[in-house]
């Protein structure tokens, strides 16, 4: 085929970029190295509009044991055990094919885990649709929490932890953010570099077919309207080919037969070829008749760029063929070696001896375009809300709206279809903070959580990024855990809109300042850009994953109220900030104003002692404030319980709605005992840490002084009523 323009354009390339391909290759591409190119330079494989901005994140720390760059990140929690991690989108896949987009995203994170010889113990997920009233939300909902529980409940791996939001500016362009966690032992982590001459590169797993071509080109561009013609570039998955896949995999771990291993995921025997011979410094030679393929007649470029899910390459130790093959014949998946390493620094692609495609390998990495994007920083806007000047509404009222509105109801409808106790580890399931998973045999645990914050972030994304690590590492705290490192999943529109890679910049160095200052390291991620339809962009939504381990764990601290008559006690400063707060988006429709003061000092102080007193066993319940602020934490503490509250009104800030509803940060909602009282009040006072005794905890009823009192029992039917009506 004659490369025109057209074929290039329909590469993804520019014309710029063809320009530079052909001066790498001195002359011009065939069909099969222009399709190379575009899988390897496209935004989702060569990070070349963010990596300027990501190598300013902080990444190493005492417990960082590998950082980006790899599969995944890894991490020490003692006893030579190590966690291993990572979050991924699959946002345009599941958006035009939900139940495999969903299912192949929880798939191709799972393999970034165990391709590392970790053996996965948790699944999380970030999900986010359009208005619940867009005529397309309810059926891609639906098809995204099937496809993710239908992936993690075949595998059985527990889906622990989550979050699911609604809001318009996803109509067109869902959010599908998809995490895994692994165990693996410190001195039996496996690498994707590549080492040695002649060493055989072996292809192992399902067959290759047609499915999931131009997969990663697609996922590097904005849709439009006619997007549901790429239903053939989302892949197809199978969990049960995967779960024989991942105990082959970690069954040849075992012994010293395997040099590297790299998991087919994005741009599929592409990518994981290129990616091991670049990190190696070597060449590769493939020869592709020897691919397993499951469709007759595929031609090379169909090969190559196939995303065929279930699939790994890996790189053996001379003579451990024989012993490899039985491994996976046992386990009924194919094994065939398809080439070698070479010192021509080259991919060689022959298909029945002939050569079909000859590239540099630094042509297809070191050398993929960087681009320093031009961006704009984003102006401060001042409120023009007057909440004086506001149609005048009840706590009572506002409370059971925001409760029975559809981001903030209770969701146990989709966390009831993934299973959370399979593998018998899970000490926490989700709807806390956080989950808990214990190691296995071991008396320690992880907690996970994940978040994300888009209207903070469109509002100001400096102070969007630092509180949604904030967050996260707020969550971690409240069920006693000591936040270690996290990873990051940067969901954002077109980074060649100025004003869209402006909020990129900024949020970045956002999650930098809070990153350092919390020593809160980012070890691996993912950036998700083209997310928007016809010009129109998403709200920046950079999503947090964050793990924290609990040295000695006994039993779960969460945040629901366990016992009569216990006092309430309130960490942090109250301002009352209600400038994009769920009150005035749920009450007034009214998304407006700054984000609140992220105050750093307060925000590490306040948690290392929360720490302290959990670790002394000094509260029966935690929980931190956010969304909503302190009302709908108080509501969420209640209704998870047989205990209400009786809160008694603020002596300083006079406006009810502010204190109730305001979502100052830093701040935390403990029970404590009344004995134990006096210890908790002297740790706060040591430490200069503000905070109030707000109330107590008392049988049956929901109650603010001369302001409402709602039973319990009514107020969670209240919570469960949106999706039952759904």
């Amino acid at each position: 085929m004659k490369i025109t323009n057209q074929v290039v354009e329909k590469h993804g390339l520019k014309t710029e970029e063809y320009s530079s391909i052909k001066k790498l290759l001195k002359r011009e591409p065939n069909l099969l190295e222009l399709g190379i190119f575009s899988a390897m330079w496209n935004e989702h494989c060569s990070y070349k509009s963010s990596r300027k901005h990501l190598k300013n994140l902080p990444t190493k720390g005492k417990q960082v044991i590998q950082g980006p760059g790899e599969n995944a990140g890894v991490i020490d929690i003692g006893d030579d055990d190590a966690i291993v991690f990572k979050i991924e989108s699959h946002n345009h896949p599941s958006y035009i094919e939900p139940y495999q987009g969903a299912a192949t995203g929880v798939g191709g994170i799972l393999r970034d885990v165990f391709t590392m010889g970790a053996r996965p113990i948790a699944l999380l997920n970030s999900i986010h649709f359009g208005s619940p009233d867009h005529f397309k939300t309810k059926s891609l909902l639906n098809g995204v929490v099937s496809g993710i529980g239908g992936y993690g409940n075949c595998i059985g791996i527990p889906t622990v932890a989550g979050e699911t939001k609604f809001n318009s500016t996803y109509n067109e362009n869902i959010l599908v953010n998809a995490m895994a966690v692994g165990h693996a032992k410190k001195d039996k982590i496996f690498y994707s570099k590549a080492k040695g001459l002649n060493k055989s590169v072996v292809y192992v797993g399902s067959k290759t077919g047609r499915d999931g071509i131009h997969g990663a080109s697609m996922a590097s561009a904005e849709f439009d309207e006619n997007s549901e013609e790429k239903k053939p570039t989302v892949q197809v998955g199978d969990p049960f080919t995967e779960k024989l896949l991942m105990e082959a995999c970690l069954e040849l771990m075992k012994d010293n037969s395997i040099i590297s291993i790299q998991d087919m995921g994005a741009a599929g025997l592409t990518s994981s070829s290129v990616e091991m011979a670049s990190k190696g410094e070597l060449g590769i030679e493939i020869h592709l008749d020897k691919v397993p393929c499951r469709e007759e007649n595929m031609t090379p470029y169909e090969m190559m760029l196939s995303e065929s899910q279930e699939r790994m390459l890996i790189i053996l130790e001379d003579g451990k063929e024989k012993h490899a093959k039985e491994i996976f014949k046992k386990w009924d998946l194919d094994f065939v070696v398809i080439g070698k390493t070479t010192d021509t620094n080259k991919l060689i692609l022959k298909y029945n001896n002939i050569i079909e495609g000859e590239i540099p390998i630094n042509a297809l990495a070191s050398k993929a375009p960087i681009y320093d994007r031009k961006w704009i920083k984003k102006k401060l806007t001042k409120s023009k809300v007057d909440i004086k000047k506001l149609k005048k509404i009840k706590i009572e009222d506002a409370l059971i709206k925001i409760l029975s509105s559809a981001n903030h109801s209770n969701k146990k409808w989709i966390t009831n279809q993934y299973d959370q106790m399979v593998m018998c580890d899970t000490a926490q399931k989700s709807g806390s903070d956080a989950a808990i998973i214990r190691i296995h045999g071991k008396e320690k645990a992880i907690a996970v959580s994940v978040d994300s914050s888009a209207n903070y972030c469109k509002a100001h994304p400096i102070t969007g990024g630092k509180q949604i690590v904030c967050e996260n590492w707020r969550n971690l705290i409240s069920v006693g855990a000591r936040p270690i490192a996290i990873t990051n999943c940067l969901n954002f529109g077109n980074p060649e809109n100025p004003e869209i890679m402006g909020e990129f910049a900024e949020c970045l160095l956002g999650i930098k300042e809070s990153c350092e200052f919390l020593n809160y390291p980012v070890v691996s991620g993912n950036v998700s850009f083209y997310n928007g339809t016809n010009k129109k962009n998403i709200s920046p939504t950079p999503v947090i994953g964050g793990i924290g381990l609990i040295s000695k764990f006994k039993k779960p601290i969460n945040h629901q109220f366990k016992k009569n008559n216990s006092t309430i006690l309130l960490i942090g400063k109250t301002f009352g900030h209600l400038e994009q707060s769920v009150f005035l988006e749920e009450i007034y429709s009214i998304s407006d104003g700054q984000p609140p003061e992220i105050n750093l000092v307060n925000e590490k102080n306040n948690g290392e002692n929360i720490l302290e007193i959990i670790k002394n066993n000094l509260v029966n319940s935690v929980h931190d404030v956010s969304n909503g602020g302190l009302i709908i934490a108080l509501a969420e503490m209640s209704m998870g319980s047989n205990y209400g509250v009786k809160i008694n009104k603020p002596k300083k800030l006079t406006n009810l709605l502010k204190y109730f509803f305001g979502e100052d940060q830093s701040r935390y909602v403990l029970e404590v005992d009344k004995n134990n009282l006096g210890k908790v009040e002297k740790i706060l006072k040591n430490n200069n840490i503000f905070y109030e005794n707000i109330g107590s905890t008392q049988k049956d009823y929901f109650e603010i002084q001369g302001e409402l009192k709602i039973d319990i029992k009514e107020l969670y039917k209240i919570n469960d009523r949106w999706y039952n009506n759904y």
